[in-house]
């Protein structure tokens, strides 16, 4: 998966928070400042940080980084089903 790619996803999740860094980092454990730089440098959002987003609602797993979790169901609801 391109960068471009990844990083829209971040901006796309970004946009759910009204495109508010600060409650965007409040809602995934981090800061605003990092955030931002995320943002700045065009990176796709850390893999330590997809799942704590995954639980604000701010996309799924696999809508934020599809590299890392190419099927859409998260694998204990995989294994439910």
């Amino acid at each position: 998966m391109d960068t471009p790619a990844l990083h829209a996803a971040l901006k796309r999740a970004l946009s759910k928070v009204d495109n508010n860094q600060s409650r965007f980092a409040s809602a995934i454990g981090t800061s605003q400042q990092l955030v931002s730089y995320w943002i700045n440098k065009e990176r796709p959002l850390p893999a330590e940080y997809v799942l704590p987003a995954e639980r604000a609602g701010l996309g799924s797993r696999h809508d934020l980084r599809p590299d890392l979790y190419p099927t859409e169901a998260a694998p204990a609801e995989a294994r439910a089903a």
